[in-house]
Formats: C-alpha cells, sequence, structure tokens
C-alpha cells in the first residue's frame, strides 16, 4: 500500500536520511493492560488485528474505527535495516502517542514517555542489529482520569457539548532517523528586523566544524563556519538583504547546517513580536488579530488530518474568510501545521490541552500538585518543540480555567513560559481567572453586538462584581485586551433531520435566516474591531466539529456561506491597528 502521510514530519529540522514508518502495523486492544504479562512484548509475539498507523484506533481511516474506551493498545511491526544504517546512531521519532507509551525494541525495553501530545524519541543504537528488527508499542490511556489532559475527549461513552470522539495511541507519524554519532542535537533562532540580524544557538553532540549557509529564495545571504565545536554554541550573522516575515507573507530564510557528517535543513522568519501599551506590535508595526477558534478534528481522521494537503486546506480556508491567524485550540498541533502556517504567513497561538485535568472544574482539588504535574514537563516540551516558528506570535497554556484566589496553578506555567522564552507574550489561562498574564483576554458569546460590548466593558472598568469575586484579578487599564472567544453562531447546514437537530448545538439562539446569521456576525465583529482598546478577536469556531454546528464551513469542510461575505467584514481596518 501506499504509506499514509509521507512527508517529513519535521520540516523545520530535517534530515535526508530518515525512514517513514507509517501504514500496516500489528494491533491489539488491551484494556485489562496485561499485554507485558501475557508475552505481547516478545520479540515473536503476534498481535491479533491490523491497524494503519498514523490513525488513531477511533478513526475510519486507522481500519479499526472503535469508539468505546481504550485503556491500553499494542502497535507491533518489523523493520529491515542494512549494515550501513546500523553502523552508526538510529533515532525513533513518534509524532504524537496518547496516553503513555511504553516502547520494545526486540522485546526489550528501551523506554517510556508521557504526554499524549508533543513529539519525542528514543535513541535505540543498541538494541538493534542488521536485518529484521521488531519495534512494539504499548500505549496506556484513560481520558476518564483527571490527571491525564485530554482536550476535547469526551470522558462519556458518546461525544456531548463540546466533547468529541476520543483519540487512543499512535496518532502522528512515526519515523526512524539515522544520524553520524556526532550530530546536531538542537537549534535556536533570535531574529531581529531592525538590525537584520539572526542570532543562532546551537547544541551539538561530538566535536567538529560546525558550518551553516543562509539563503533566501536560493541566494546566499551570510554563512558560518568554527572549527572544534563542542557542546553549545551561539553566533550572530548579518542578513546582506532583509526580508520581514508578515500577516500573508510568509518570507523564510533556508537555513543549512553541517556538523562533520552530519547535515540538517531547516529555515527561519525575520520577525519579532512585542506589546506596547494595549497594542501587539508585529516587526514593530500595531496589528488587529483577526483569527478563528481551529480545533483540529477532522470526520475520518479525528484527531490526524487524511493528508497534508488537508492540513494546510485548513488554514487556506480561514484565509478565505479573511482571518489572519487562529487559536489552534485543546490541542498541540503537528509541526507540518506550523509549517503551513509559516509559510502562508499566518498568525498563530501555541496552546496547552489542559482539559480533562479538572483545571476548569470547581470541584478540582486545587491542594493536589497532580494537575500540575501532568501538564508541566509536557508544556515545557511543546515550548521547546515549537519555539522556532515565526507563525507562533504567543503562548497560552490553559484555557478557561478557574480556582480559589489562594491557589492556581496555571500562576506557574506563565513562570515556566517566560522564562523558556521571553520573546513572546503569555496568557496565562484563555479567558480564565487571570492571576499573571501579558494580554488579558476574554471569552464572551452574547448574541447582541451591545450587549456583547457591555459585557466586555463592565469587566475592563472592574464593576463586574461577580467577575471580580470569583475569577478575576482586577483589569489594570494598560495592557492590551484580546477578546479570545466570541460568536459561536449556530447554523444547522449538516442537519438532514429533527434528531439531528435536537443533538446539535451552538450558542445562543441560532438565526432563522442566512441574512440575520451575517448581520448576527457583522454586528459582533465590527463593535470589536472598532474599539480603539481592543487588539485582536478570535471567531468560534472555523469548522463544526460533530454534534458542534457552529463553524463557518462544515465538518466535511463545505462552506455554509459564501467565505467573501466574512472576509469584507474582517478586511475593514480596526481602530487600533497601524
Amino acid at each position: 500500500m501506499n504509506i499514509p502521510r509521507p512527508e517529513h514530519p519535521k520540516p523545520q529540522f530535517e534530515r535526508e536520511n530518515w525512514l517513514n514508518l507509517n501504514g500496516i502495523w500489528q494491533f491489539e486492544i488491551d484494556n485489562g493492560k496485561s499485554g507485558i504479562q501475557r508475552g505481547l512484548a516478545e520479540k515473536n509475539a503476534k498481535l491479533k488485528d491490523e491497524i494503519v498507523v498514523p490513525f488513531c484506533p477511533e478513526s475510519k481511516l486507522s481500519g479499526i474505527a472503535n469508539t468505546d474506551f481504550m485503556y491500553g493498545v499494542w502497535y507491533k511491526r518489523t523493520v529491515t535495516l542494512t549494515a550501513e544504517q546500523c553502523a552508526n546512531r538510529i533515532v525513533i521519532h513518534f509524532g504524537a502517542v496518547d496516553y503513555k507509551a511504553n516502547l520494545f525494541v526486540n522485546g526489550k525495553k528501551v523506554g517510556e514517555h508521557k504526554g499524549g501530545y508533543v513529539s519525542f524519541c528514543f535513541d535505540i543504537t543498541d538494541f538493534v542489529t542488521v536485518g529484521e528488527n521488531i519495534i512494539t508499542l504499548f500505549a496506556e490511556d484513560d481520558t476518564r482520569s483527571r490527571n491525564i489532559p485530554s482536550g476535547k475527549q469526551s470522558d462519556s461513552y458518546l461525544s456531548h457539548g463540546c466533547f468529541y470522539t476520543r483519540t487512543t495511541g499512535i496518532w502522528q507519524t512515526v519515523w526512524l532517523e539515522f544520524t553520524p554519532k556526532s550530530y546536531i542535537k538542537n537549534v535556536k533562532y533570535y531574529p531581529n528586523y531592525k538590525t537584520g540580524e539572526i542570532t543562532v544557538f546551537a547544541n551539538v553532540e561530538g566535536q567538529e566544524t560546525l558550518t551553516a549557509n543562509i539563503a533566501y529564495e536560493g541566494k546566499a545571504m551570510a554563512e558560518y563556519c568554527a572549527v572544534n565545536v563542542t557542546g553549545q554554541t551561539q553566533f550572530t550573522l548579518k542578513l546582506e538583504e532583509a526580508h520581514l516575515w508578515e500577516i500573508g507573507n510568509g518570507r523564510l530564510y533556508d537555513i543549512y547546517f553541517t556538523f562533520g557528517e552530519d547535515a540538517v535543513k531547516s529555515y527561519f522568519g525575520l520577525r519579532n513580536v512585542e506589546l506596547c501599551g494595549k497594542k501587539f506590535l508585529l516587526n514593530g508595526k500595531s496589528i488587529f488579530q483577526r483569527t478563528v477558534l481551529d480545533q483540529g478534528f477532522y470526520p475520518d481522521g479525528i484527531y490526524t488530518a487524511p493528508t497534508d494537503e488537508a492540513l494546510k486546506n485548513d488554514i487556506l480556508l480561514s484565509m478565505a474568510c479573511g482571518f489572519n491567524g487562529a487559536r489552534p485550540h485543546e490541542k498541540i498541533f503537528e509541526e507540518r501545521y506550523f509549517y503551513h502556517a509559516d509559510k502562508l504567513g499566518y498568525l498563530t497561538w501555541g496552546e496547552y490541552p489542559d482539559w480533562g485535568l479538572g483545571f476548569h472544574a470547581p470541584q478540582f482539588d486545587y491542594s493536589t500538585p497532580n494537575a500540575l504535574n501532568a501538564c508541566l514537563n509536557e508544556w515545557i516540551e511543546e515550548v521547546e518543540r515549537d519555539f522556532n516558528h515565526p507563525s507562533i506570535i504567543g503562548w497560552c497554556p490553559q484555557n478557561e480555567a478557574w480556582a480559589p484566589t489562594y491557589n492556581r496553578p496555571w500562576e506557574y506555567l506563565y513562570t515556566v513560559t517566560k522564562a523558556i522564552d521571553s520573546t513572546r507574550p503569555c496568557i496565562d489561562t484563555s479567558g480564565g481567572c487571570h492571576i499573571k498574564t501579558d494580554i488579558f483576554d476574554w471569552h464572551g458569546y452574547a448574541q447582541e453586538a451591545e450587549a456583547l460590548k457591555n459585557c466586555y466593558t463592565a469587566i475592563l472598568n472592574n464593576t463586574d462584581n461577580s467577575w471580580l469575586a470569583n475569577r478575576q484579578i482586577p483589569y489594570n487599564g494598560k495592557m492590551p485586551v484580546f477578546i479570545s472567544e466570541y460568536g459561536g453562531i449556530a447554523w444547522y447546514a449538516n442537519c438532514d433531520n429533527n434528531n439531528d437537530r435536537e443533538k446539535a448545538w451552538g450558542y445562543g439562539n441560532g438565526p432563522k435566516s442566512e441574512e440575520e446569521f451575517i448581520t448576527r456576525f457583522t454586528e459582533l465583529t465590527e463593535i470589536i474591531m472598532n474599539d480603539p482598546d481592543i487588539m485582536g478577536l478570535c471567531y468560534t469556531q472555523l469548522t463544526d466539529v460533530e454534534q458542534e454546528q457552529n463553524g463557518l464551513y462544515t465538518y466535511d469542510r463545505k462552506p455554509k456561506f459564501e467565505p467573501e461575505i466574512f472576509k469584507r467584514v474582517l478586511n475593514q481596518k480596526a481602530a487600533i491597528e497601524d
């Protein structure tokens, strides 16, 4: 069969010498989590079924399509390696495995990783041999656990409200990477649009000559060479020409590294973001963020886009409606999503799927450290993984989290985020209980424009006593304001009968006509854009997701209305932008 999702999964750190392991794997559900005792990790053990990786077993594309709870799942496949491949270093990468992954190679335990959303890898050089090798993975998950982040995955048998079909096990590309013994571990980019310079931090293993060559559209821009490099090194290069990364113009520089025999292809964008009073600046200019909520679900792949083109197409559908960015919501999107955003000049936020931990549930016991521990390490991995993407213009580790004033764990997440990345703003918890934040954001789903404005005005003026008493530090009148969820206007395009209509939902009372929908969208959007104190909006949402029918497109990506209608509204100049 053709390999599904064959493209390189990490285009910002790409080696030529790699092997895609997507395709048919052996598979078995292990709800009793007894597989180790039953010998399923052993080299010669056979599993009962087959699955198409990288699609989760709940999805149709996987060939399994089991949407019931699965507490343990096994994967196994054979990989044939040559003597040349085994002569150096072999690393296995997993784009994402939900939730706890246990890896065995040729029957021996290699390691484990906790966290269902971020990429991870293992060096398996000492576990493989020339010829056939058996890769075995056991994934444990429990969506009902309040110690496991699960985003918008349903903790009931069926989807309900804004919770949808679950994802278990492997749901992103698996691949092998072959490197020399001396190799480049990672790089970090610090661009400076004012000086036309790029500062690079490179972390290497071994001691070799390091080179870096930068080009823009094939034209040489800068080069660097240093001998006997080891550990971490830093250098700054002046670019021959300054081509700024801007909204709608994702101008990218290619950068090629060598370290001894190792070679890595990468890219970066020349752009800086900063806050100035109530303004959000991109390359020194005040911009208005016209973003949309994107939940990243697909009818046939659930968490996984069926093709790379489908992943890119979601951004194009958004741009067709006039949006210049997105909040990738309650899910860490795969790296190729941000790659396409980088190329298209599309603003994004790096967010975390904290729902399921209980941060947003008033009954959760905040005195226990379990919830913070369950997400802290993976959030750090996320910020490190996606640090270099120019499209990511801010971080937000939590969504709609509430807690008593004496114990709010996301304050620590904000502090950790800023320690890792001081170049971007951070919202502590979007639409929730702000304790320590760079941007004051708010969620409101009033369906009349004046009612929406009255709600956020009362909060910004600190006259909403219930908000102050239960959820919020006072607004200081100085920081930027972001209406990071609004709208959610219901339009039941996918409901063919009354039963479907009863299950579907959107916010408020749905419009009775297309004209009423467009009028409501226009009035809600314009009252935000015309406010000189607001630097951005995020409309809920890009597409329908299962029973939630408030997208501008249906779940299968068909437009409910002519996209140009929304584009005309959003293309108006906002009061705060230059």
